[in-house]
């Protein structure tokens, strides 16, 4: 999947985002961004970001009342948000398809997208805890 516009700034805001696996929000890859690009400013951040979410290269992950942070894992997965630090951590799990269940559910319904978040711990958390 080539990008539409390969300008230096989204190719550096798709690495930065890529390289990260804590799901950034753009004040976290505007700071990354600018150790490369310098001038970058804040709002071709968020212009870049909604691109490369238009053209399917990143995932919004939206929480009402919280930046909205972003994931370069296209594949099929869930996430678990750490209730102690907020942290996301990616769940690699065989996923069933939701889309379909609730389609064959409610036909007359158009279900897009399904989105499934869990809440708990992330290891680093949890093993503060017991220790």
């Amino acid at each position: 999947m080539a990008l539409k516009r390969l300008t230096r700034q989204r190719k550096a805001v798709l690495e930065v985002v890529k390289r990260a696996h804590n799901h950034p929000d753009a004040a976290w890859i505007y700071q990354e961004v600018r150790k490369v690009v310098p001038k970058v400013s804040l709002g071709t951040i968020y212009r870049t970001l909604e691109a490369l979410v238009e053209e399917g290269y990143l995932t919004p992950i939206t929480k009402a009342g919280e930046a909205t942070r972003y994931d370069a894992n296209l594949h099929p997965h869930l996430h678990l948000v750490c209730e102690a630090c907020g942290e996301i951590v990616d769940l690699e799990v065989a996923l069933p398809d939701l889309v379909a269940l609730a389609q064959e559910a409610h036909p007359g319904v158009e279900v897009r997208t399904a989105e499934v978040t869990f809440r708990g711990l992330c290891p680093t958390c949890k093993a503060a805890l017991k220790g």
